[in-house]
């Protein structure tokens, strides 16, 4: 009862902020805490036009995709996983033993183009280090099947590009693991921003740093194409861009000291950078490797609110100048998953398309060239 008082109080005085709003909706609250959320509309919940589940092939096994995602489809509605992809003769049997997985089904990077002959695979997620996103994306829809890529959508402009070109000309969809998409606490983030509940925005604040260590590939800047920028500051890069609901026109960046020379030889170790906004508002942001936080807030004319942890897998919390963002987090991969393959069954465009990636490539190309040069950086999204 008290959480449901909460949650009851926490709607009721975000209403009454929104008043001056009437267009603001807050179905989608309701729609992504309660059990019903699967990534499907509610009319796909009340009228399901069909029961199939579509097959996923995850390319490259590593701790996401162990973790994260393979969990997570042993519990989604519209799809499943069928088939894996891995240059690991131990894992292939690891993962053959546990998922049931025939000898038919599992791929390595040699004959990973066989697959287009597999009826059994309908989806592709490729979940490789970065700078092998395109060439497997590419691969993907030549043979014939959709793709869920990874962030980064790519290391450069020109492969986000080359990637939505063959995916369109195999007529396939492309969607990016942009999974915070699928996330209550992010999207109401998505909503009281561009809404105005809390008058106009003046400043939002994005950290996202983790301590990482030593000897992974994100260290290595041809296989990750960078640093923290690439892996955490694409988080606050989407978090001010949804929360203020639109594109920035322009970037600037300093590149912090590197207290590890050794460790971060080839990457930044840390980076603040700004986003700014047509309107004037501007995107304070900070990611590291040598450091902790995970912040996304937004100040506006009449309050603020803020998500603390924000980008995490589980765990994410919300406060608001009204009160608590009294929410339930999801299984944000199956939901993620899911809405994918509701697009592919329904002919439905996704939320997080090729499209996006390519922005945020731009976004982040232009943060290196910006701590580069020392300049502000225009865009042109």
């Amino acid at each position: 009862m008290e959480t449901s008082y909460k949650r009851r109080r926490f709607l009721h005085r975000l209403g009454q902020a929104a008043m001056a709003v009437p267009s603001i909706s807050f179905l989608s609250m309701d729609a992504y805490g309660s059990n019903l959320y699967t990534g499907r509309s509610m009319e796909e919940i009340i009228n399901p036009q069909q029961n199939k589940k579509l097959g996923i092939a995850l390319v490259g096994l590593g701790s996401y995709s162990e973790k994260q995602l393979a969990p997570a489809l042993q519990t989604t509605l519209r799809c499943k996983l069928t088939a894996i992809v891995t240059g690991s003769p131990d894992k292939a049997a690891k993962w053959k033993e546990k998922y049931k997985i025939p000898d038919k089904n599992i791929y390595n990077y040699q004959n990973f183009d066989s697959i287009k002959n597999n009826p059994d695979v309908d989806i592709v997620y490729v979940v490789l280090p970065n700078s092998l996103h395109a060439e497997y994306t590419i691969r993907a829809a030549k043979a014939g099947k959709h793709v869920i890529c990874e962030k980064p959508m790519a290391t450069s402009v020109k492969d986000c590009e080359a990637m939505i070109k063959a995916c369109k000309e195999a007529n396939k969809m492309l969607s990016i693991g942009y999974r915070l998409h699928f996330e209550p606490h992010n999207m109401t983030m998505a909503e009281l921003g561009p809404k105005k509940t809390f008058g106009p925005l003046q400043k939002i604040i994005a950290i996202d740093s983790q301590e990482m260590d030593p000897g992974v590939w994100r260290l290595d800047r041809e296989r990750a194409g960078g640093g923290p920028v690439m892996d955490l500051g694409i988080y606050c890069v989407q978090g001010a861009l949804y929360t203020a609901g639109k594109n920035p026109i322009s970037v600037s960046a300093k590149e912090g000291a590197k207290t590890d020379v050794d460790k971060f030889a080839e990457v930044e170790q840390t980076m603040d950078f700004q986003l700014h906004f047509p309107d004037g508002l501007t995107a304070n942001c900070h990611t590291s490797y040598a450091e902790k936080g995970n912040l996304l807030r937004a100040e506006a004319e009449k309050g603020w609110f803020e998500l603390q942890p924000a980008y995490g897998y589980e765990g994410i919390a919300g406060r608001t100048s009204n009160g608590k963002m009294d929410l339930q987090n999801v299984n944000q991969q199956a939901t993620q998953m899911d809405d994918f393959a509701g697009c592919v069954l329904n002919n439905k465009p996704t939320r997080v398309p090729g499209e996006m990636g390519l922005r945020d490539v731009k976004i982040l190309m232009a943060i290196y060239e910006a701590a580069r040069t020392g300049q502000k950086i225009p865009l042109k999204l």
